[in-house]
């Protein structure tokens, strides 16, 4: 179904706003047709170190898609499509645990899906085909995302569950407070089913979550979260993001060795 797609454009794709494209030299953006629709925006291509980049604001430039709206099929087929092979997933999201604070990064090893009505997969039929998300998100990307957050001096958590709501509203105090009792460590609305599809493409993927916030039910003397503190906090740990970004780009190792990300569909189907 998607062999012969790559024209070896990019490398390594990462979903970020446009302020991210000061990271790279000599921009280019592409615009790319999908068999699912619009992707988010045009993807804007350069060089990090030796690498082909690719970068793609899920939001769309303007932030004009809220969490429920955005074309995630479309979005990953356009990544895989130019020949991207490792995707970086930073996003902005919530703390559940005390021991997490704003400012801090989550490296996130596993999701628990709360959205509805989100269109999931690749394979609609005729082959039946059965992705496991058991793992969902390479270890060996997250490792160099882990290694390169403590070499800048980043306070990085090195695992974490995040779960996915549906947006664009946030959680009651209940809710939130039953994520917290189930032990999940952060809370976001983009990461399902961004995640899983790049592992219906055989990508390696990673997350960075960057803590913008508590929670509503996390502490009895927190005000719950607003959209404004979210972007006041996102703003000023921006800078420390595209710093972790251009040290994790130039630390991914050439070919993928050490991890399963690029056989998932030999063990997915009869």
């Amino acid at each position: 179904m998607f062999k012969n797609l790559s024209q070896n454009l990019a490398e390594v794709g990462v979903f970020g706003g446009s302020g991210f494209y000061e990271l790279i030299d000599d921009i280019k953006e592409v615009s790319v047709e999908t068999p699912y629709g619009a992707p988010s925006d045009k993807i804007a291509l350069g060089k990090i170190g030796d690498k082909k980049v690719a970068f793609m604001p899920r939001h769309g430039k303007q932030h004009t898609l809220p969490p429920h709206k955005i074309n995630y099929r479309a979005n990953i087929w356009a990544m895989k499509s130019i020949g991207v092979s490792r995707l970086i997933s930073p996003c902005a999201a919530g703390s559940l645990q005390k021991h997490i604070e704003p400012g801090h990064f989550v490296i996130c090893d596993q999701f628990v899906n709360k959205t509805y009505g989100r269109p999931d997969t690749f394979y609609d039929g005729p082959i039946t085909t059965h992705v496991s998300p058991a793992d969902p998100y390479c270890p060996e990307l997250s490792h160099v995302a882990i290694q390169s957050a403590k070499e800048i001096n980043i306070p990085v958590h090195e695992k974490g569950t995040i779960v996915v709501i549906q947006g664009p509203r946030f959680s009651t105090k209940a809710e939130s407070r039953f994520y917290t009792q189930m032990g999940w460590e952060v809370i976001n609305m983009t990461q399902y089913p961004e995640a899983f599809l790049a592992r219906e493409m055989e990508l390696c993927v990673t997350n960075i979550s960057l803590i913008t916030d508590y929670d509503a039910g996390l502490i009895g003397d927190v005000d719950p979260v607003s959209h404004s503190e979210v972007i006041k906090v996102f703003t000023e740990n921006n800078q420390k993001l595209k710093n972790l970004l251009y040290t994790i780009v130039q630390k991914i190792p050439a070919e993928r060795t050490s991890c399963k990300c690029s056989t998932v569909l030999e063990h997915a189907r009869l």
